[in-house]
C-alpha cells in the first residue's frame, strides 16, 4: 500500500473480528516497526507488553470489571481484539543515556529536558505500529489505560517500577464498527494550525 494510502486509511477501530486471530508473523511486523521510532540519544526508553488471547481477558478484567455505562459498546468492541499491546515508557533510560560522556551532561538533572521524550518516543513507536496495522489490512486502536486501575494492571502482569503507562494499542481483523461521535468535529485544516514565519491568531 502507497504511504499516503496509509495516512488516510488510519483511524481507530473499536470492534474485531474474534475468529481471526492475528497471524504471528503480521504481529512480528507490526512491533518490529514500531522500533523504527525515532528516540532521543537513541534511547529507546520504551517496553511493550503483548497480550493475547486469553491474556487479553486478564488486561480487560483487571482494566475494566465494572465499565462506565456510556463507555460499554466500545469496551465490548474492544474486548474482541486477538490482540493488546501495552506501551510503557521509562524515564530513566533518558536520564541515564544523557548524562553520558558523550552527551556533555554530568547529571540525570530532568529539568534540562524541554518536553518529556520518554513518553513522546514511546507514542511515536505506537503511530508506527498503527501506520503498520493499516498497511497490513487489519484495524487498530490506540487508547488510554484506566488511571484508577493501572497499579493493578502494573502488578498483574509484573511490570517493573520505572516503566510509565502511555497507552493500549488493540490489533485485530476489523469488524463492522460505528464511528465515534468525536468525529462530527470535524478535522481542523492546515490554514487552522500550520503558521509560516510568524505565529498568528484566528
Amino acid at each position: 500500500m502507497e504511504f499516503s494510502e496509509v495516512v488516510r486509511r488510519r483511524r481507530m477501530v473499536r470492534d474485531y473480528d474474534p475468529d481471526r486471530p492475528v497471524p504471528p508473523e503480521i504481529l512480528d511486523r507490526i512491533l518490529a516497526n514500531g522500533l523504527r521510532a525515532p528516540s532521543a540519544g537513541f534511547s529507546q526508553g520504551w517496553a511493550f507488553l503483548v497480550l493475547e488471547k486469553p491474556d487479553t481477558d486478564r488486561y480487560w478484567a483487571v482494566a475494566a470489571p465494572d465499565p462506565d455505562p456510556k463507555y460499554v459498546q466500545w469496551i465490548e468492541g474492544l474486548q474482541r481484539a486477538p490482540v493488546l499491546v501495552l506501551a510503557f515508557a521509562h524515564k530513566d533510560t533518558y536520564l541515564d543515556r544523557y548524562a553520558e560522556k558523550d552527551k556533555g551532561l554530568t547529571d540525570r538533572d530532568e529539568s534540562r529536558w524541554s518536553a518529556p521524550y520518554w513518553y513522546i518516543d514511546t507514542g511515536m513507536a505506537a503511530l508506527l505500529m498503527l501506520q503498520t496495522v493499516v498497511d497490513e489490512g487489519l484495524g487498530a486502536c490506540f487508547f488510554g489505560m484506566p488511571t484508577d486501575r493501572i497499579s493493578l494492571i502494573r502488578k498483574e502482569f509484573g511490570v517493573p517500577e520505572g516503566y510509565d503507562a502511555v497507552g493500549v494499542i488493540s490489533i485485530g481483523y476489523r469488524a463492522p464498527d460505528r464511528p465515534s461521535p468525536s468525529l462530527k468535529r470535524g478535522r481542523r485544516t492546515p490554514a487552522e494550525v500550520v503558521h509560516r514565519g510568524q505565529w498568528r491568531e484566528g
